[in-house]
């Protein structure tokens, strides 16, 4: 099996993980408040995120280098966390995803004044037809935009707010900075919130939301393998598989069908996320390739991510590049 197989392998388990992962967001979303998910899955996350922190020899301190660009990444991973998971616990997984898949366009547009990143025409109908698929998925005028639309939406944005950051300062920033300031976040804020919304849970929703942690901690591994074996270009599109899964999770436990519209929007949505991809993997038509470097899924803050993980560990392709 080449390199780019095995990558593409990876990244397919990985995403199949990472949605399973949202069948449980969703199913605990049902009884419980998405600040209290979140918190109980940052709070299963850490003992598993400190045996890979630990793992940075560096000398220095947890002060970050960049302390505003890092504020605003951690503002926009809160956001993605708590928007995130009630987007999943209110409206179909397929609809969800179809939402957050508009991320890379985002990416694309914010790269602009963030990196310098010159987007030629080309991107630029990229992004606007994938834009207009977003629309047919929300269907405005014709259908009621509810509070989960919106939360879908902020998640994306806010993903493509960190990612973008994470882009800009990731090259001198320690990863151990990066990984933790956005997880310590989460816990802070979500915990001084949990008071006003705390449900007791039994022993077995314990156990869920740390099959939650565990899900993701064991994902984000596996994504981190498919970019150590693989190239970005065969490794970044894998996300969209997670429409297949979906579209099956949704129909098998929560008696979910994928409307027309949502079909066409996401189908509008992943062809041009996809032309992105293969264009700024082309010599010369990105300087910073911004979508190529997001790892392909929606940062919440409750797992590590794999770009500042590959830093950690000294196999990131930029830092093999130079």
């Amino acid at each position: 099996m080449s390199a780019n197989a095995k990558g593409a392998l990876f990244a397919l388990l990985a995403f199949g993980i990472f949605a399973t992962h949202d069948v449980f967001v969703k199913t605990l979303g049902a009884e419980y408040s998405p600040i209290q998910i979140v918190f109980f899955s940052v709070l299963f996350s850490f003992p598993l995120a400190a045996v890979t922190l630990m793992r940075d020899a560096k000398p220095g301190t947890l002060l970050p280098r960049h302390p505003y660009w890092l504020g605003l990444r951690t503002i926009a991973s809160v956001t993605v966390a708590i928007s995130a998971f009630y987007a999943f616990s209110v409206l179909p997984l397929a609809q969800v995803y179809a939402i957050l898949f508009a991320s890379p366009l985002l990416i694309t547009i914010l790269a602009i004044p963030v990196l310098g990143e010159k987007v030629r025409l080309r991107r630029w109908l990229a992004v606007l037809i994938g834009l207009s698929g977003v629309l047919i998925v929300l269907r405005p005028g014709s259908e009621e935009l509810t509070l989960g639309h919106l939360a879908a939406l902020a998640s994306a944005v806010g993903g493509a707010i960190a990612s973008v950051i994470v882009r800009r300062i990731g090259a001198d920033e320690r990863p151990v900075v990066m990984l933790l300031y956005p997880m310590m976040a989460n816990f802070f804020i979500m915990g001084a919130a949990l008071a006003f919304v705390y449900k007791p849970m039994p022993i077995e929703h314990l156990g869920l939301i740390a099959l939650v942690a565990a899900f993701a901690f064991t994902a984000g591994r596996l994504n981190i393998s498919a970019y150590q074996h693989g190239e970005a270009a065969i490794i970044a599109p894998m996300q969209y598989s997670q429409i297949v899964w979906a579209t099956v999770y949704g129909a098998l436990f929560f008696n979910e069908t994928i409307d027309q519209p949502t079909l066409i929007g996401a189908a509008v949505i992943i062809a041009s996320g996809l032309y992105i991809v293969l264009r700024e993997s082309r010599a010369g038509s990105s300087a910073n390739t911004p979508v190529l470097r997001t790892r392909s899924r929606h940062e919440t803050g409750t797992y590590l991510r794999a770009g500042p993980l590959l830093r950690l560990i000294g196999r990131h392709p930029d830092d093999r590049v130079k």
